[in-house]
């Protein structure tokens, strides 16, 4: 006597196919984050502590052009932060020396632009965790797929066995 189990089948045939789609869709995701940062046509400054030189195409190189534009704002600014320079500006204006409040307004917008890129290449650093999270899960799901699959194969039964 053989015994099959349908629902077993069923989640292994669906398994199988959400990592295989899983897995697609994380290669793909990584391969377009790559190409359009390497479209850019980025170097990673060479004062830079991580991969100096490199051209940024992948996450350690994108982490890595992040923390370098951060340090060459504050270096700009002399430490201040994009807050700290507003409150600078108003001090500024305040007591009329419209000279300073321009000269800090610059350097704010230069902070500005450099908190733009640095969240443009965290968003790719992102984009890399969650494909290699995809393609991680749609790994999980193929072997969970050929795990139910294998309790789906039919079973010869031993019917004395099962009434004992």
């Amino acid at each position: 006597m053989t015994k099959a189990s349908g629902p077993a089948r069923l989640v292994a045939i669906l398994s199988i196919i959400f990592g295989l789609v899983a897995i697609g869709g994380g290669v793909t995701t990584w391969a377009m984050v790559t190409s359009q940062l390497s479209a850019e046509n980025i170097t990673v400054p060479s004062d830079s502590p991580l991969v100096p030189g490199a051209r940024v195409q992948d996450p350690i190189s994108a982490y890595a052009q992040a923390e370098i534009i951060n340090h060459h704002a504050l270096t700009a600014s002399g430490g201040k932060t994009y807050a700290e320079l507003g409150t600078m500006i108003t001090e500024a204006k305040n007591a009329g020396d419209t000279a300073k409040a321009d000269q800090l307004t610059a350097t704010r917008n230069t902070l500005m632009n450099a908190s733009f890129l640095r969240a443009s290449l965290f968003t790719s650093v992102l984009a890399y965790g969650v494909s290699l999270l995809v393609i991680g899960l749609g790994v999980m799901f193929l072997l969970l797929g050929w795990a139910f699959g294998s309790l789906a194969k039919p079973q010869v039964v031993n019917a004395a066995a099962d009434r004992a």
